[in-house]
């Protein structure tokens, strides 16, 4: 072909390719009209899969949440600490784990009334004894509060209703609230590479021990791991 013959058919070619840019775009514009869909819009309808996206329920997002290398449960008055510790062994045989204890001021605690006598007072823990309360502490070194059982300190008032509440079920019937303006040694326990599942199942013993928390050494409370 000589070159007198191509230049009408690249205009030619050129032309068609602008005709077709001009077909397309008032196609575009024709069918966004008539569907209410931009052209962007169809485009990504046609890149994406609607079917192949699936939303994640929480639970889903809770198992594939990383497991902390370091869980902290606490924490506990001294009269928590035995029945603590009874549970991890029973949970978690053969697993170690540290205490870390801390003076905290406990604004409330839940408490039967000053006994007359230390032997009153010792009525009353034989009495809690066969209601199944394990938790118990004879106030002696406090003029205030002579030979007065307590049953719990706490730092929050919620949590000593919560206390009080689980006492009651348990038929107690003389226990009360009162603020407490002390200093408490509270028991934190340090667990260190857990099992699969273990999240989930000290979450549970933890429901046993009002105003306990679970969180991974050093941060916020944890979000239990759902079980699979």
């Amino acid at each position: 072909m000589t070159a007198s013959t191509k230049a009408p058919a690249l205009r030619i070619v050129v032309l068609l390719l602008i005709l077709a840019n001009v077909a397309f775009l008032a196609w575009s514009r024709l069918f966004s009209a008539a569907s209410g869909i931009t052209a962007e819009t169809h485009l990504m309808q046609q890149q994406i899969n609607p079917g192949a996206i699936r939303l994640l329920s929480p639970q889903q997002v809770g198992t594939m949440t990383a497991k902390p290398a370091c869980v902290e449960w606490g924490g506990f008055p001294p009269e928590g600490v035995a029945r603590a510790e009874e549970g991890l062994g029973k949970l978690l045989p053969g697993v170690r784990y540290t205490p870390r204890r801390v003076e905290e001021p406990a604004t409330w605690w839940v408490f039967m009334p000053p006994q007359a006598d230390r032997q009153r007072a010792q009525q009353k823990v034989a009495e809690l004894k066969r209601l199944g309360v394990e938790e118990f502490f004879i106030v002696q070194d406090e003029s205030k509060f002579p030979f007065a059982v307590s049953l719990g300190v706490f730092r929050t008032q919620e949590a000593a209703k919560n206390k009080l509440e689980q006492l009651r079920e348990q038929g107690v019937r003389t226990a009360q609230i009162g603020p407490r303006d002390a200093q408490m040694q509270m028991t934190y326990y340090q667990l260190r590479n857990l099992p699969d599942g273990a999240n989930a199942r000290l979450d549970e013993l933890k429901q046993g021990f009002a105003g306990t928390e679970l969180k991974a050494c050093g941060n916020a409370v944890l979000v239990p791991v759902a079980k699979s």
